[in-house]
Order: structure tokens, then C-alpha cells, then sequence
């Protein structure tokens, strides 16, 4: 028997609201011990797929902090950025740089989430961040699918953070 947690994150966006939801799931030892969701004004749905992963790592580092934790998204740009840019990103001072030394640095989007995501991240290393194929019949990847969408469209007012705890 394994003392590990998974959770499952996703993101949703509507461009038409220019807002979007986030959603996470989280099971221990087979049982879904815990889900939150929230909506919020946005840019794209990069945005809420790296939210949703910084909301989860938030209630790790809150409720599991001595766990270990695998957090599965569908997002391929979180993969990469958890694994391989934002080393690249702190070291460049948050910028995203070419190999033209006459280009200019560009921001890198959604920065403060990825800096808080990172600070997370970097205090908790037994949590890692995989990749799970979407819409493939994962029960949490599903799940958390369904929360994110539905708070993404909730009028915020009728949307609460909702969490279950069979």
C-alpha cells in the first residue's frame, strides 16, 4: 500500500466571458478525498489549466505537506513548464529570452502564477507533476474536467468553492 496522494487538475476558458474555471481533485488510496473549484477572469485557457495546478499544490501545501503527491493534468504546456521552464524562466529573471542578443526579453504570460506555482514547487519536491491523456476515461481526470467546466460558465455569485470529503 502506497502513502501517496493523486490529484487531478484541468482548466477551463470561455472567450466569450473572458473568464474561465479551474478544478482539482484529489484521491487517496483509491477514494476521492477531497475537490475544489473556483471561476475566475482570464486570458486563455493556459491560464486556468497552470491555476488549477497552483490551487492543488495550495492545498497540498496546506493539508499534505509532508505527502507524496502526483498531480496529473492534461495540459501539455504545464508539463513543460513544471519540468523544464521555469528553471529556465527563474534564471532568466522571469523572462523569456531568444538566441538573438538583439531581441528584446518578453514577458512570460501568466508570470505571477507561474511564480507562485514554482515557489510551491520548489518547497515541496515530493510532488510530481505528469501527464495524463484527456478525456480518456481517468475517473479524476474526468471529474475534474466536469468541475472546471461548470465553474467557468456558474455565474460567480451561485459558484462556491465546493469541496467533498466522502
Amino acid at each position: 500500500m502506497t502513502d501517496a496522494l493523486h490529484a487531478y487538475t484541468d482548466g477551463s476558458f470561455d472567450a466569450a466571458s473572458r473568464s474561465g474555471g479551474w478544478a482539482f481533485v484529489v484521491y487517496d488510496g483509491g477514494r476521492q478525498a477531497y475537490a475544489d473549484c473556483g471561476k475566475a477572469v482570464g486570458t486563455s485557457n493556459n491560464m486556468f489549466e497552470v491555476l488549477a495546478l497552483l490551487n492543488a499544490m495550495a492545498w497540498i501545501a496546506a493539508e499534505a505537506p509532508a505527502r507524496s503527491v502526483t498531480l496529473w493534468t492534461d495540459a501539455a504546456h504545464v508539463i513543460e513548464g513544471c519540468r523544464r521552464w521555469r528553471s529556465i524562466w527563474r534564471t532568466n529573471g522571469w523572462k523569456r529570452i531568444t538566441p538573438n542578443p538583439h531581441a528584446r526579453r518578453r514577458a512570460i504570460p501568466d508570470m505571477e502564477i507561474w511564480q507562485q506555482l514554482d515557489a510551491l514547487l520548489e518547497r515541496h519536491p515530493h510532488v510530481v507533476v505528469e501527464w495524463c491523456k484527456g478525456h480518456s476515461g481517468a475517473g479524476g481526470n474526468e471529474l475534474a474536467d466536469i468541475l472546471a467546466r461548470r465553474s467557468a460558465v456558474t455565474q460567480p455569485a451561485a459558484l462556491s468553492r465546493s469541496a467533498s470529503a466522502p
